[in-house]
């Protein structure tokens, strides 16, 4: 170890840069030489923010809404907040249960910096979003990752959840629609699962539901604590306006759990970003309180995509792919291309060679199953045009069929 790396603290070392990041980097350079790449890497709407909703940030800026508001965030979101929580999810906070923060991301990560401590574990189902783990490390935390097969539909079952929890298990971390795979769990799944749960009181229950309005083929997004309400009291919520209206680059998002856990996390905010763009909770207070119908249009323009690409995958002899209920990715399983030879001589041995075959050969970029806790598999996002997807799996199928 050089000096300099002495220098960092062990939680810097040990955590790495996030892959779908790190493989947005690699897909400009690509394209600053020349290349002409179909990205399939990143996971953000590629569609504008709604007008009605940047009209809203708009006129906060010339209205002079522009100073710090509390750390917990603006009264008015908050209020916007709670009652979507009653609208959409049958769940009702008082406002002193909710906080805003810089994104989903933030509030994750927070919320793991005011409870996790060195020996603590938190259990994270796998294939899992790769910022979960990380995040764990980075609180001096042990992530502990369950896999779920395909064969369970990428989902905890509470026989292996039971197997997962020690007496050192501080979280679980529940994310439905799920990233990488889509899946979403059902009222009577979460109610099983709370049962687990409920036989280890020490184990609290983190709830991502970052993707609950991207929803297919008639599936519908059931929030944990209201299929399990006996979790309410060791339970935090997560959400945010990202996905569901676009809105990556406004940074928001909100949480809902107890008083006491609120407080923590709202203090440790005032003493890194203090709170969140006053110009962004004024969008985002819009964004929940105006009328849904853009939130309704995007899920069916991702529900055509989706069925699109799942149909020219599952075209590609060696892939195999799931239709996801939710979010806006496929994750198919490439096992089939295991073993098989390039042009140029190589070996495709893990979904990681896959990946670079595909970059290499097809001008493909996606991410490997190994990022995100499951192999052999790809994560593509679809949250991109129609034409892309065309292009890209034509590729796909032109790389795959040169294999030997």
């Amino acid at each position: 170890m050089s000096a300099s790396q002495a220098f960092l603290a062990d939680r810097a070392r040990a955590i790495k840069p996030s892959p779908s990041m790190a493989a947005k980097a690699r897909v400009d350079q690509l394209r600053a030489q020349g290349r002409d790449i179909v990205d399939f890497t990143v996971g953000e709407p590629d569609l504008p923010t709604p007008a009605h909703i940047v009209r809203a940030g708009m006129e906060a800026l010339r209205g002079g809404d522009i100073r710090y508001t509390a750390s917990v965030g603006s009264r008015p979101l908050l209020e916007a907040i709670r009652l979507k929580f009653q609208r959409e999810n049958g769940l009702d906070f008082g406002l002193d249960e909710l906080i805003v923060g810089a994104g989903a991301k933030q509030l994750i990560h927070t919320a793991l910096s005011a409870t996790v401590q060195a020996g603590d574990e938190v259990i994270i189902p796998a294939p899992y979003w790769v910022s979960y783990p990380d995040m764990v490390l980075v609180n001096d935390g042990t992530p502990v990752t369950v896999p779920c097969p395909e064969v369970d539909g990428f989902k905890l079952t509470p026989q292996a959840l039971e197997r997962a929890i020690t007496p050192r298990s501080k979280w679980l971390l529940l994310n439905t629609p799920g990233n990488p795979a889509g899946a979403m769990y059902d009222a009577d799944e979460l109610r099983a699962l709370a049962r687990v749960l409920d036989r280890h009181p020490h184990v609290w229950l983190m709830t991502d539901e970052i993707y609950e309005h991207l929803a297919y083929g008639g599936a519908r997004h059931v929030s944990p604590v209201a299929a399990a309400p006996s979790l309410a009291d060791r339970a935090l919520v997560i959400n945010g306006v990202s996905k569901s209206y676009a809105m990556t680059g406004w940074r928001l998002g909100y949480a809902a759990g107890p008083k006491m856990l609120i407080q923590a996390m709202a203090a440790l905010i005032s003493q890194s970003t203090s709170c969140v763009s006053a110009v962004s909770q004024a969008a985002a207070r819009v964004a929940l309180t105006a009328d849904q119908g853009c939130v309704a249009e995007m899920a069916r323009l991702y529900g055509e995509r989706r069925d699109r690409i799942v149909a020219l995958l599952n075209a590609v002899p060696g892939l195999r792919c799931q239709a996801p209920q939710g979010a806006f990715y496929v994750y198919p399983a490439v096992e089939g291309l295991l073993g098989r030879r390039a042009p140029d001589g190589r070996v495709l041995g893990s979904d990681l060679d896959v990946v670079m075959y595909l970059l290499d050969v097809a001008g493909v970029a996606a991410l490997d199953g190994s990022a995100y806790g499951l192999s052999p598999y790809l994560r593509l996002s679809f949250a991109t045009s129609m034409a892309q997807i065309e292009e890209g799996c034509r590729r796909i199928h032109e790389a795959c069929a040169r294999l030997s």
